[in-house]
């Protein structure tokens, strides 16, 4: 009878430490900043101690105290620009009196600067997303400076924004630590997201727009793409859902101005 009991806690045990060790590993992974600002300590955002990770496993979301902070989105936008569905972007966001910031491939740039020019023309924020959209996390340090300076020097040809100089998003959202600390050096804030609605995938504008509803946060940096259709289409329902609860509309300067990166690293979810 009591070897049936040693064996019956040794099961225990074996479960709970099996599932712990799911936490930790699969539950626990740090969630990706908002921002990760010039001047933050990279490491303690994107790869903190295991005493950390350990502390989250067990604790969960009570470690990660999040707050509702300001009422404040800034729209971005990844890529391009693109001949057709860049001036539809622009159309549709003047219609809805919204700004935005524009994560621009310089590369893409040379190839139409007039929508670029555009771009800034209507007030909207032009951005740095490197010059040829590569997997970051596979380049090395010199390789990452290359990027971002190439795209900065080809992007100031067409804009005169200081946020292609201060602003940056990795492709893909795909970095390494010490992608962001050459960005940093660079004199850059790398500029990540509060929510992403996958609308770089094949989904339509209603699916968007339930995400975008279900997961907002206060603030709020809403990762959108350039070059979508279902985004273009959808536009109209997000910014009148966001009005509806009280947002303003801000670009990523103006967010930044306004609110401290501790406030969009812990905004708390707040569903529209």
């Amino acid at each position: 009878m009591k070897r049936l009991a040693a064996v019956a806690a040794i099961v225990v045990v074996a479960v709970v430490l099996a599932y712990a060790g799911y936490r930790l590993v699969l539950r626990s992974r740090p969630s990706l900043p908002a921002v990760v600002t010039r001047d933050a300590n990279v490491r303690a955002l994107v790869a903190p101690p295991l005493r950390a990770r350990v502390a989250r496993a067990i604790l969960g979301s009570a470690v990660d105290h999040r707050i509702a902070g300001p009422k404040l989105i800034a729209l971005t936008f990844d890529d391009g620009p693109y001949p057709v569905d860049t001036p539809a972007l622009l159309a549709a966001l003047h219609d809805a009196r919204v700004p935005a910031t524009f994560f621009i491939i310089a590369r893409d740039a040379d190839q139409y600067p007039g929508l670029v020019r555009a771009i800034a023309a209507a007030g909207d924020e032009v951005a740095n997303h490197t010059a040829t959209h590569p997997n970051l996390d596979q380049l090395d340090d010199a390789a990452v400076a290359k990027q971002l300076a190439d795209a900065a020097t080809d992007l100031s040809r067409y804009v005169h924004d200081p946020a292609v100089r201060t602003f940056f998003r990795p492709p893909h959202g795909r970095f390494r630590p010490a992608t962001l600390i050459v960005a940093q050096r660079a004199g850059y804030d790398t500029i990540l997201w509060n929510d992403d609605p996958g609308d770089w995938r094949d989904v339509g504008a209603p699916v968007i727009l339930a995400h975008v509803a279900r997961f907002a946060t206060s603030p709020e940096i809403l990762l959108l793409h350039n070059g979508r259709p279902a985004t273009v289409a959808a536009l109209p329902a997000i910014v009148a859902r966001f009005r509806a609860a009280g947002y303003t509309f801000v670009t990523v300067g103006e967010m930044l101005a306004r609110v401290t990166p501790d406030q969009l690293n812990r905004a708390a979810r707040t569903p529209l």
